[in-house]
């Protein structure tokens, strides 16, 4: 039972109740009309009664007078032709109580049978009233069917009016909430597409003040929500482009860098090797020795040079990552494209190369600590530091926004997220620290391990 309840829908509900309401109303009318009904048959078969007395009081005063008796024959005579007095049945009896005389059966709606419980609510039984006429008696007997059967016609065709009414009234409701509901049906379907990621529909504006709200919110949200994926979507495609650039200027560095070393470091160091051998040879002649000497000074600081670029085209091309080239660049173009907000960049001079995996670290919690702030925190300055302390590097991120309220959250298309930041730094044994001062804001403290720092071969 309460299974099928809930399973009705609120328009159905709503229209059971008002129905209900109203049959309850036309029982109650219904009850004030059978009391009048009673009072009126009442009221109608004393009055009935009331003229067949005095008729036959009339008849019989006129009989009697004089000292006469009429006889039974002559009592007849005048009786059988009235038949039934304004429906009262008339019965003669005798003094011996034998009956001579009893009215014939009604023909009005002769047939016609109308339940026992009915015909007694509204009409009781009521007494005979015996009028004298000598030795004989005339009985009038009050008979209310006739009222009762029309009374009873009237209740069945207003029953009948009062079912089709109600019909009509359930069916009216149920199409009238049909039609105010229409708009929620319509939002309904509306966040189902949003919830699927789809965010192109809007909903018309309905004429009731308060659905027109409702549109008018979830149209904006719908245009808040398709403004931000497509720029999630323009910052993935220029994320995609950064990265394809970045991975083809790492392999072009390579390229230059092993052509540097197999050919230029190489050739270098046979000048050098066969300048020393002069060298060593030449200790009679000053004259060759010295210009040796002068070679051997210059290949070395030629190996010098080639040393520090390809320690340079290495560290950049993944044999070795610096984390300050890596962050810098990304500061530099977002503080440009985001003026409104005064980024202070902070980043130590003496950083060691560090794997590649640890500096993309780095740049990721950077990039997702960045678009939270851009998105949520309502900031209007943000400090970036990088340092390292002994065997650690810390990347410390600080805003003046509104904090963070709440934990850590790994929902999907949260980006990166915060737990991701935390189990990417775990991965590669550092740690993440969120903490918001008391002053609002946040601070996010990112912590790696630089005690293996990668190191460039010799030339």
């Amino acid at each position: 039972m309460n299974r099928a309840r809930h399973k009705l829908s609120l328009r159905t509900r709503f229209s059971f109740v008002l129905t209900a309401l109203f049959a309850c109303l036309l029982a109650a009318l219904g009850g004030l009309w059978l009391q009048g009904a009673r009072n009126g048959i009442h009221e109608e078969v004393e009055a009935a009664t009331r003229v067949s007395e005095q008729w036959l009081g009339v008849l019989a005063r006129q009989a009697g007078s004089g000292g006469a008796t009429i006889d039974a024959d002559a009592l007849l005579a005048l009786l059988q032709p009235a038949g039934r007095i304004r429906a009262n049945a008339l019965e003669v009896v005798d003094v011996a109580g034998q009956r001579l005389y009893l009215s014939p059966p009604p023909t009005y709606k002769q047939g016609r049978v109308v339940p026992a419980a009915f015909a007694a609510l509204l009409a009781p039984e009521f007494a005979a009233r015996p009028i004298e006429f000598g030795t004989l008696t005339v009985v009038i007997h009050p008979d209310p069917s006739r009222s009762v059967i029309d009374a009873w016609d009237d209740l069945c065709a207003m029953a009948g009016w009062a079912a089709a009414l109600l019909v009509l009234l359930f069916a009216g409701t149920r199409l009238a909430l049909d039609r105010a509901l229409r708009p929620l049906e319509q939002l309904l379907a509306a966040l189902d597409r949003t919830g699927r990621g789809r965010f192109d529909f809007r909903l018309p504006l309905p004429a009731a003040p308060e659905l027109a709200r409702l549109a008018r919110a979830y149209n904006g949200m719908a245009d808040r929500l398709a403004q931000a994926v497509d720029e999630n979507v323009r910052l993935e495609s220029e994320q995609e482009v950064a990265r394809c650039l970045q991975a083809s200027l790492a392999a072009e560095r390579r390229s230059i860098a092993r052509e540097l070393h197999d050919e230029l470091a190489q050739g270098i160091t046979a000048v050098r090797a066969l300048a020393g051998a002069i060298v060593q040879r030449s200790a009679d002649l000053p004259a060759v020795q010295a210009p040796a000497t002068s070679i051997i000074g210059v290949t070395g600081e030629l190996q010098d040079g080639v040393r520090k670029v390809l320690q340079q085209l290495r560290s950049t091309a993944g044999e070795g990552a610096n984390p300050a080239a890596t962050l810098r660049p990304f500061l530099d173009c977002w503080a440009q494209r985001q003026p409104q907000i005064a980024l202070v960049i902070d980043i130590a001079g003496d950083l060691p190369l560090v794997a590649e995996a640890v500096s993309a670290a780095l740049l990721r919690v950077t990039q997702e600590a960045l678009t939270n702030i851009l998105r949520h925190a309502a900031a209007s300055r943000v400090s970036v530091s990088l340092s390292c302390t002994g065997a650690w590097l810390e990347l410390c991120i600080t805003d003046d926004g509104c904090g963070l309220h709440g934990g850590p959250s790994a929902q999907p298309g949260c980006g990166f997220g915060l737990a991701g930041m935390r189990e990417r730094l775990v991965e590669l044994g550092g740690c993440l620290e969120l903490t918001t001062p008391a002053g609002n804001g946040c601070h996010i403290s990112a912590r790696l391990p630089a005690a293996h720092p990668v190191t460039c071969l010799e030339a």
